[in-house]
């Protein structure tokens, strides 16, 4: 299992947590310290679209309209912060956000 988020994000820290405690072994990554590859951007993207860019974040609040306007996947190679997290993948399969949902997936 691979977890993408931010080190600092209270959301993802309870993922981690919580997937640590069920004895799961998650490698975080770090989009803003580790970065994250184009090409799993481009998979992101895929999966989620646009719901995988935060427009509720203080970064979204900052770009400007241009800013906005550009590819999603630039714009979030560009501002990592800006990708709604965490992303988790495992078994083959990408899952976004923390929601009971994805609980209840990722956990089994």
């Amino acid at each position: 299992m691979r977890i993408y988020g931010l080190k600092n994000c209270d959301t993802c820290r309870k993922a981690m947590k919580t997937i640590s405690n069920q004895g799961v072994d998650a490698a975080f990554v770090d989009v803003r310290a580790d970065g994250v590859s184009p090409a799993d951007l481009a998979r992101f993207h895929a999966e989620f679209g646009e719901d995988l860019v935060n427009r509720r974040s203080t970064t979204w609040r900052g770009l400007s309209e241009e800013e906005r306007l550009e590819d999603p996947i630039k714009l979030l190679s560009d501002h990592p912060a800006l990708m709604k997290r965490p992303v988790i993948e495992t078994g083959g399969r990408l899952f976004l956000g923390w929601g009971k949902d994805v609980q209840a997936a990722v956990l089994g």
